[in-house]
Formats: C-alpha cells, structure tokens, sequence
C-alpha cells in the first residue's frame, strides 16, 4: 500500500464507525481507492491523487456534477458528505471521498448481448444529454477553450503528447518514433516486448507517411462528458449498470469522440479488431439519446483514429518511465490502429450508418 490513508481521522470526520478492514482496490492505473468496512457499513474510500485533478474545488466540481446526474435517475454514487456537510476531505494535504460501496462487477464487450450493446451506448448518450441539463455551459465553450482531451483506453491510460489540444501533428510523431526506435535499440537484454515495439514502430512510421495528408481540423461539438468512460469504470449488477464511477476527468471535451474512444476500448478483440455488429448497435443507441448526428460520430471516428495513429503514450511509459503496468494492453492496441486503418470505411459505417 504505497500511502495508507489516515482512517481514524477520517471516519471521525464522517461519523462512519471503525475500520475493519481496508483494503486496496488494485484495478486501474491511475487510481488509488480502498474497499474499507467499519462498524458502521462498507464504504469506497477514494484517494484522490492525480496532480492534474485532484484540487479540491475540482472534486467538488465532480461531486456536485454526479449529484445532480443521480437526481436525475442516472446510475452513479455520490459521495457521502462529511459531517461539516462537504464531501471532500483534506487530510495532511491529502483529499478523500467516501462513497457507498456498489455491489457489482466489471463487463467488457465480448461479454455483452448486442441489446446490450444498445443499452450500453443509450446509457453513455443519456450521460451526455444530463451533464448538458445538469451544467449548461459547456455546450457554449468553443472548442479551442475545451479540457485537454483524454483518451479513454483500459485500464485508464494517462494522456499523453498526442491528446494536446487539436490534432497531433505528424512531424512530432515522427520525432517520438525515432527516439522511440533508439531506446529500443539500446534496451538490453532485448526480449519480445522490444521486438514487438520495434516492429509497431516502422510499421506506424509507414502508415503515418501514406496517411501523413489527412490531419483532421479542430473536434465537433464540445460538452461535458465523464472523459474516462471504459469498462473498469462502469459497474453492472446482473445484466443492469449499477454506478458509472470515477468522475475525475470530467470535463469539457467533444462529445462524440467520447463515444468512439469508448467503443474502442469496450469492443476491441484480443486480435485488434473490433466487433463491428455490436459498435453499430451501441452506436446508434447513443446517437438517439445523445441527439448526436451521423456525421458528427463520422468526424469523431476521424479525429480518434488520427489519434491513435499518432499515440505512442504505451512505448513511452515503458521506455521513458519504465513503468510496464500497460505492457498487457500494447499487442491488441497496437493492432487496432492498424486494422482501424485498413477497415477504415466499414469503421466509419458501424458508428454513422
């Protein structure tokens, strides 16, 4: 446990018992909670950490915003309030949360009929049209004004230089493959990640050359969305979603793309391929209760598969950091882009047609 957070004062603050057990919960990457049972109940206590969100004025931003979303009948739990009423709880200049603890379980695509599919991409649409009703503003805010996008990918990838506002520019990305290739070379003892790496390397390198002209223009309409919204972040009790979790990067992004990234990340095959029935169905469940246009998830397709294209953020934790905690996800992700490519049109169908 890398920083054991400060129960006996915590659960003063709330009235909630005594611990009984604490217990890390190890799924995500950029995550850190705990399954905690006290006297009192069995909550989730959540750390927040993340340098990038993790002011308390944020948190509370998010707080109020899933607030109103369960006001609303969308599955999500609110954090508890202390006993000073705010839900946000500062600790030795660290922030906590404690949220009731949701009964569930994690279900990726494969896992999933196509009706719910369907109900999978209403569920995300319905997200959208609330945040729209719950924080207005965002639908006004130009886009060059919108959150760095962040790409949504399993278990819960970190940005990375390619997300910057607009769309990746290949000059950098060719730089990032050279340097990229360089420290494969040198990496020692080469094993099969380094050939792997070698080879999805030059083989971006050349798609990027034939595909160098269509850099797509700035993204489609900007809204609130969830901004993380992937299988480990979305809890199903049977065959129902429980609570949509992890509200940290809530923010003002375009929402379409939030759509696609989803996709890619819930029906992605081990192969890297995705599974184009079940995208079709989600994806036209979510155009419906989003309101959102066939050629809006067109151009959100464009600008995802550009950025992909484009991203490198698993190379470059492994190689840069030395961080291998994403090493799993790189031999289907790294395909995807590639079949992404090739199947670009019949892509394009399954989310507009």
């Amino acid at each position: 446990m890398p920083h054991a957070p400060p129960l006996g004062a915590l659960l003063r603050r709330y009235s909630a018992g005594s611990a009984l057990t604490c217990d890390p919960v190890d799924q995500g990457l950029l995550n850190r909670g705990y399954r905690l049972c006290t006297t009192r109940g069995r909550y989730f206590l959540k750390h927040h950490f993340d340098p990038e969100t993790a002011a308390p004025e944020a948190i509370a931003r998010q707080h109020r915003a899933t607030q109103r979303l369960a006001d609303l009948g969308v599955p999500v739990a609110p954090p508890l309030p202390a006993q000073d009423g705010r839900t946000v709880v500062v600790i030795g200049g660290h922030a906590y949360a404690l949220h009731p603890w949701v009964d569930g379980r994690h279900r990726h695509g494969a896992q999933l009929t196509t009706a719910q599919c369907a109900r999978l991409g209403a569920l995300l649409g319905v997200v959208h049209a609330s945040l729209e009703r719950v924080m207005p503003v965002g639908r006004t805010t130009p886009p060059h004004q919108a959150a760095r996008p962040h790409q949504a990918t399993p278990p819960h990838q970190a940005p990375s230089p390619a997300h910057a506002a607009g769309a990746a520019d290949p000059a950098v990305t060719f730089a990032v493959i050279d340097d990229l290739l360089a420290r494969v070379r040198r990496h020692r003892p080469a094993d099969s990640f380094d050939e792997l790496a070698r080879h999805r390397l030059l083989e971006r390198r050349a798609l990027l050359e034939q595909h160098v002209g269509r850099r797509p223009p700035h993204g489609g309409p900007v809204g609130w969305v969830h901004g993380d919204f992937h299988p480990f972040n979305l809890l199903y009790r049977g065959d129902a979603p429980a609570a949509i979790v992890d509200w940290d990067r809530l923010g003002l992004k375009p929402r379409a793309e939030e759509a696609v990234r989803a996709a890619a990340i819930f029906f992605v095959r081990p192969a890297g391929t995705l599974d184009l029935p079940k995208v079709r169905a989600y994806a036209r469940a979510y155009r419906r209760t989003a309101g959102a246009t066939p050629s809006e998830l067109a151009a959100a397709v464009h600008r995802v598969w550009w950025e992909r294209l484009n991203d490198f953020w698993m190379l470059r934790w492994h190689y840069e950091r030395g961080d291998t905690r994403a090493d799993p996800q790189f031999p289907a992700a790294s395909a995807l882009v590639v079949w992404w490519t090739r199947e670009y049109d019949a892509v394009c169908d399954a989310f507009a047609g």
